[in-house]
Order: C-alpha cells, then structure tokens, then sequence
C-alpha cells in the first residue's frame, strides 16, 4: 500500500467511526443486574461494538476494498448491479444445480457448474430482478470478479442463498458476454476461528472452499501481498489517534 493509499484509508475509517458517535444512540434496555456488575459505560460500548459491525460491512470494508483494488484492477466498483437479464435455459440449469446440491445428489464443483451455464446459453431471455454486488472487479485480462461480501458467522440456512447468488450472478454475465470469464465469490473480512482455520464452508455441501476468499487470502487479492496486515496496522493507528475522542465519547454514560 502507498502512502497515499494509506491515508485514504485511515480517512474513511475514522469518518465512519466519528459518523457512528454523531448518529449512534444505544438501544434502552433495561438490564439493572448487568449495568450494577459492569457500568453503563461498558454496556454501552458492547452495544457500541455490535451497531458497528453492521455499519463496517458498507462504510468501511466495501469502500476499503474499491481503494485496494483500484491499484491491481482495470475497474473496481461497489453495489455494483451486475445485470438483469438471463437466458431461460441457463436459469433452469441453476435451479437444476441447486436442487442436486440440496439433496446430495452433486457435490459443489465450480468448475463443472460454471461449464453447466454456458453450454446453456440458451431459449429467450429473461428478466431478472437487479442485484447488487458488494464488490466488482474487471482485471487486467478482462476477467469479472464478483464478491458477495458477508459477516463472519453467517447463518446456516444462509448458505443456500449464497450459492444461488453466486451462480445467478455467473450466469448474467455469460448471458450478457457469452465469452467472458467471470470468478463469482464470497468474501470473509476476517476469520473469527483464528488461529483455527475458517471451517463453515465445509458443512453447508453448498460451497467449495475456492468459492470462499477469507481474511488475509481475501484482502492480500486484492491488495497484493502484505496487504491484509498494512490495513490491520491502518485500524491500529487510527485506533491509537482517537483514543482521546473515544475515551471522550464513553464517560457520557458513566452516570
């Protein structure tokens, strides 16, 4: 990362941490046993922790992710709309996929599924509801890269989901370039096993583990090698710099 790079970053991380203290107010639940043991402060910080977690995903990991990947990529975007149309035949060959892999009758192939759609680039087309990927990237060969970026721990059911995302998001992109190699993926912004390997993938039979991009493999894509700690050390010094405001923000519920 250059210096400059790094500037960016450090930038977009602290204006989403001073947005959140602007526009946070933690939930009121009565909790008298808890607030007694650890303090209101406390509380509200662990409140404080669980809100941002859902305001990381949009205003920092995704326009992170468009800044690291401008220095490798030909074009990078995020709530990119993939497309809305997709032949009839290549729909019917997704569903087809879905329904093996939900009984048992396939094991998740990529390879194999993506050579399914496009030798069923066929019948009319069809519309589809516009969908938005988390991250777009074309790179220097012209090849798509499509990222659905997720929370750490998502949901067991959502699994399936994921899966028919990816495959729809594949099947557009040869319907609108019947030619073009495209790398639909889930993206994991960092692995809450650690140091234990990132293991979900391996339960759900929806997925391979090359459909998964986790932590450093994910940012060091993008970024290039060192990529993922230059960014943990972006956090760090943004951390340290604020410490004051942070501090500042918490005493208001100490009493």
């Amino acid at each position: 990362m250059t210096d400059a790079l790094k500037s960016h970053v450090e930038d977009t991380i602290a204006k989403c941490l001073r947005f959140k203290f602007h526009d946070y107010t933690p939930k009121n639940n009565y909790m008298p046993f808890h607030v007694r043991l650890l303090g209101r402060d406390r509380l509200a910080l662990y409140s404080f922790i669980h809100s941002l977690n859902t305001t990381f995903g949009s205003s920092v990991f995704e326009p992170v992710a468009v800044s690291l990947a401008k220095e490798k990529f030909t074009f990078a975007d995020s709530q990119h709309i993939v497309g809305d149309e997709l032949f009839s035949d290549c729909s019917n060959a997704i569903d087809n996929i879905m329904n093996e892999l939900e009984i048992s009758r396939r094991s998740p192939n990529r390879t194999e599924e993506l050579s399914l759609l496009r030798n069923s680039l066929t019948g009319e087309k069809i519309k589809r509801k516009p969908t938005l990927a988390d991250l777009f990237l074309i790179d220097k060969n012209g090849e798509h890269w499509i990222f659905d970026m997720k929370s750490p721990k998502p949901n067991i059911g959502e699994f399936k989901g994921f899966k028919r995302t990816l495959l729809t998001w594949s099947g557009i992109a040869m319907t609108e370039n019947p030619k073009v190699s495209v790398h639909s993926l889930i993206a994991i912004t960092y692995n809450p096993n650690y140091p234990e390997p990132y293991k979900s993938w391996q339960m759900r039979g929806m997925l391979e583990q090359d459909e998964v991009l986790v932590e450093k493999e994910f940012w060091d894509f993008l970024g290039g090698d060192g990529a993922y700690e230059e960014l943990l050390d972006c956090f760090e010094r943004v951390g340290v710099s604020m410490r004051g405001e942070i501090d500042e923000y918490f005493k208001r519920f100490r009493v």
